[in-house]
C-alpha cells in the first residue's frame, strides 16, 4: 500500500513535469518556426553555381569586408561556389559587373552615377552599405592645411579605376587646382601610399574609405601623419556640373577614427559618399535576395573586424540613389517589413 500523503503534497511532482513538457513543445515549436522561417519557399530554386564578387586593392575596406562577406555566404548558400576578384576599386568594379565578369561588387555612388558604359541601364542595386571618408594624408611636419596648398606636390590619387581616383580629381578641381598639371599626380592606391608617404616619396596622398582604413591606421602607429580637413570643398564639389556631385555630403571624421593621428582628438571636416552593393538585372531573384539577407545579417559579425559594416542598417539600406533596387532585393525588404 502507498503511504499516505496530503493531497497538496501529492500534487506536486506533476507541476514540474508539466512545466517541463510546455517547454520542451516550446523549444520544438520555435524550432519548427525557424527552419521554415531559413528554408527557401516550396518550389523555390535554391541558388548555386559559381558567383563572382569584385572586392577592391589589397588593405583598402572593399577587400577586408569581401573577404569576410564571402565566409557568411557559403554557409549561406552552400550550393554557391564564391570567388573574389581583386580590383582597382569602385569605376573598375563597375564595369566588372556590367560586363557580367563579375555578379555583385562594392562601389561608391558617385562612381556608380559618373558610369556611362555599356550595360548602364542594367545596373541594379541590393543594398546601401556604409559611407566612404575622403581622407588627405599628410606628414605631421607637412605645411599643407588645405587641399588648396598641394600645388607643386606629389600626390598620391589612387590607382587608374578607382572610385580614389575619381574623386582626387573633382577634390583638386574643387581647391581650383588641375589634376595633372598642378600636382605632379601619382597613381598609387592603398596598398602603396602610405609607405611611399613614409619614405618620402609622396608629399601626400587622397583616400576614399570607410572608418578606420587599417592601412592609414597602421601608418598612423609607426609614422607622425596629420588629416588634413577637406570640409572647405564640399560646396565646390556640389557646384561642379555633373550630377553626380550630388552624392557628396559634408561629414565629420571623429576624433577616435584614427587616435595617432593629429590633430589628436580632435574631429576633421571632410565630404563622405555612400557605398552600394551592385548586381544587374542578369543576376537570378532567388540568389540576389539571399546575397542581400546575408549582408544585412552579417553585420554584427563584420563589423567586429571591419568597423564601417556597422553603419550597414535595414532602415537606411533601401536607399539606393542612383539605382533601382534589384527585384530581389526588394522581395528580401518586404519579407522583413514589420
Amino acid at each position: 500500500m502507498r503511504p499516505f500523503l496530503p493531497a497538496s503534497v501529492a500534487r506536486r511532482p506533476a507541476r514540474p513535469v508539466a512545466a517541463l513538457v510546455a517547454a520542451v513543445t516550446a523549444v520544438a515549436a520555435a524550432a519548427a518556426l525557424l527552419a521554415w522561417w531559413s528554408a527557401p519557399p516550396a518550389g523555390a530554386p535554391v541558388p548555386e553555381g559559381p558567383v563572382t564578387v569584385a572586392t577592391g586593392v589589397r588593405s583598402g575596406v572593399y577587400e577586408r569586408y569581401g573577404r569576410m562577406l564571402e565566409e557568411d555566404l557559403r554557409t549561406d548558400l552552400p550550393g554557391v561556389d564564391v570567388r573574389l576578384e581583386p580590383s582597382a576599386g569602385s569605376v573598375e568594379n563597375i564595369s566588372m559587373v556590367a560586363s557580367g565578369r563579375a555578379s555583385f561588387t562594392l562601389a561608391a555612388a558617385d562612381a556608380v552615377a559618373d558610369y556611362r558604359g555599356a550595360g548602364r541601364d542594367r545596373l541594379r542595386a541590393c543594398a546601401r552599405l556604409y559611407d566612404d571618408y575622403l581622407q588627405l594624408v599628410v606628414a605631421r611636419s607637412s605645411t599643407v592645411r588645405s587641399a588648396r596648398e598641394l600645388r607643386g606636390l606629389r600626390v598620391g590619387v589612387g590607382q587608374d579605376g578607382s572610385g580614389v581616383n575619381l574623386i582626387a580629381e573633382r577634390l583638386l578641381t574643387a581647391a581650383g587646382l588641375h589634376p595633372t598639371r598642378d600636382v605632379e599626380a601619382v597613381r598609387v592606391g592603398i596598398d602603396r601610399a602610405p609607405r611611399m608617404l613614409e619614405k618620402g616619396e609622396l608629399d601626400a596622398f587622397f583616400w576614399s574609405g570607410g572608418l578606420p582604413t587599417t592601412a592609414v591606421s597602421n601608418l598612423s602607429q609607426r609614422f607622425p601623419i596629420r588629416l588634413v580637413q577637406l570640409g572647405d570643398l564640399a560646396e565646390p564639389l556640389r557646384e561642379q556640373a555633373d550630377g553626380g556631385r550630388n552624392h557628396y555630403r559634408q561629414a565629420v571624421m571623429p576624433g577616435d577614427a584614427y587616435p595617432e593621428a593629429w590633430p589628436r582628438g580632435a574631429a576633421v571636416p571632410t565630404v563622405a559618399v555612400a557605398n552600394l552593393l551592385v548586381t544587374t538585372d542578369r543576376v537570378d531573384e532567388a540568389l540576389t535576395e539571399q546575397v542581400t539577407r546575408t549582408v544585412i545579417d552579417s553585420r554584427d559579425r563584420i563589423g567586429e573586424q571591419v568597423h564601417a559594416a556597422q553603419l550597414v542598417d535595414l532602415r537606411t539600406a533601401i536607399y539606393t540613389d542612383p539605382l533601382p533596387l534589384h527585384e530581389g532585393a526588394r522581395r528580401y525588404y518586404r519579407s522583413v517589413k514589420p
